[in-house]
């Protein structure tokens, strides 16, 4: 079939889905002019991360610094991972679409995502060899249904050319949720929660790993995921996340 026809065919079936399903901001759900979009006034009160910000970390800086600079707590205290990105400040209006991509069930939303991340996280993505997500709990995940890392890593993989494996980790101890939790105390918590799962013991090995997750608040979770990965023999692993504190929560 002639690529002019295919087109044609997806710009009938997405008036279609218009049609049956209108356009809703993903953040307030007002009426917007396509699916997966963010209303203006919506745009205007989400804090996108962009450069300048911590080489390693991503944590925005308040003034111009020369490329490559980190900021001190990763002059002091380097994280296992290469660098880590994110496409907005966790706030209270990203606070929100977070919330619905976890626990409201918009996986809709998904997909606009990962064309965000694959923005956001395009320096690391041209490097990678692989996407793995953060893991949850079985149980967590049965109640739950869905891994909202996991649908974030499908959308990315959409959107790039970068193998995605959905179960590389496997989070083989249940822990309690991070909330409310000190910095030190989430690193206790997730250490040696994960494992890298049988199946995938040999992935590992020389990759360069992008880890996905929705929100980075202190990065004990991701910082754990890392140190797993690099311990079995990973090159390099980066961090991708929606969205990442600036402050301490």
């Amino acid at each position: 079939m002639p690529f002019a026809a295919i087109r044609s065919m997806a710009r009938l079936a997405g008036r279609a889905l218009d049609f049956v399903l209108p356009p809703r901001c993903l953040a307030c759900g007002g009426a917007v002019d396509r699916q997966g979009g963010v209303c203006p006034a919506c745009w205007r009160d989400l804090s996108y991360i962009a450069p300048p910000f911590c080489a390693r970390c991503g944590l925005p800086f308040e003034i111009d610094v020369l490329a490559g600079a980190e900021c001190g707590a990763c002059v002091m205290r380097p994280p296992p991972y290469a660098r880590a990105r994110a496409v907005l400040v966790y706030d209270d209006a990203s606070r929100s679409l977070v919330a619905r991509l976890k626990y409201g069930d918009q996986t809709y939303a998904a997909p606009a995502y990962g064309l965000w991340l694959a923005r956001a996280g395009a320096e690391l993505l041209a490097e990678a060899t692989v996407i793995a997500p953060v893991p949850l709990h079985r149980w967590r995940l049965l109640r739950r249904r869905y891994n909202q890392a996991a649908l974030l890593g499908d959308a990315l993989r959409r959107a790039c050319a970068v193998a995605y494996h959905p179960d590389l980790l496997v989070r083989h101890r249940q822990t309690t949720p991070q909330v409310g939790l000190s910095a030190d105390a989430r690193q206790r918590n997730v250490t040696g929660a994960f494992r890298i799962r049988d199946s995938h013991l040999a992935t590992v090995p020389e990759a360069r790993i992008v880890l996905i997750d929705d929100v980075m608040t202190t990065g004990a979770t991701l910082t754990e995921c890392a140190r797993v990965l690099l311990r079995a023999g990973a090159a390099r692993v980066d961090v991708l996340t929606l969205a990442r504190a600036v402050k301490a929560e």
